[in-house]
Order: C-alpha cells, then structure tokens, then sequence
C-alpha cells in the first residue's frame, strides 16, 4: 500500500502565496504521475496540476502562470507552489499519484489519494 501525507494548506489572503505538499511512502516501485486536485463546496473533483515521471507538466487553464508544480523523485514527494492566489482558489485540495507496488500478481500500478488539505483564500 502506498500513503500519502500532505501539508501546508491554510488561509490566505488574495494575492498571497501557499506551498503545498505531499509525501508518499510504502512498498512503491516507482511513482508514474503525482498531481493536485481541488474540490470546493457544491462542485466537482477537479485537475489542478499534474507531473508525470520524465517531468513533464500540465495545468488547468485557470492557474496557469500562477502555480507551479514540482517534484522531489528521491522523496518521493510533489509541490505545488501556489502564487497571486485568488478567492476562487478556495478549495480542499488533494494529492494524487499513481504508482507501480507489488502484489500477488506482480507488479501493478493503481490510484492512492491523500486526506485533502484546506486552502481559503479570503480577506
């Protein structure tokens, strides 16, 4: 199985900046992609960023240029770097990765999902 711990959501001002994170750990192969999702109240699950094994990036059309998405291989760990946050920001936000474990059957990669971290951005 594979956990994934996330930190630093929290209140912000608009304009302000936030840096997420997200720690996996268990009996991991290798991480194929790690993301960042949001859901605010009375809508949908959605992408917020993604990066996959060879680096490559890709975001929802409404943060581009305002975040940005990173990750540590050696620590098995994404950022998301959020910057001129804005009131509709405002959302729990998930940490998602994909990864290759071992099972009975060998090797075989599934979905894990963090707890969700709070980010509100008000004045």
């Amino acid at each position: 199985q594979v956990q994934l711990v996330e930190s630093g959501g929290g209140l912000v001002q608009p304009g302000g900046s936030l840096r997420l994170s997200c720690a996996a750990s268990g009996s991991i192969f290798s991480i194929n992609v790690m993301g960042w999702y949001r859901q605010a109240p009375g809508k949908q699950r959605e992408l917020v960023a993604v990066i996959i094994s060879g680096g490559s990036t890709n975001y929802v059309e409404s943060v581009k240029g305002r975040f940005t998405v990173s990750r540590d291989n050696a620590k098995n760990t994404v950022y998301l770097q959020m910057d001129s946050l804005k009131p509709e920001d405002t959302a729990v936000y998930y940490c998602h990765c994909n990864a290759d474990i071992s099972t009975a059957w060998g090797r075989r990669a599934y979905d894990y999902w963090g707890q969700g971290t709070q980010v509100t951005v008000s004045s």
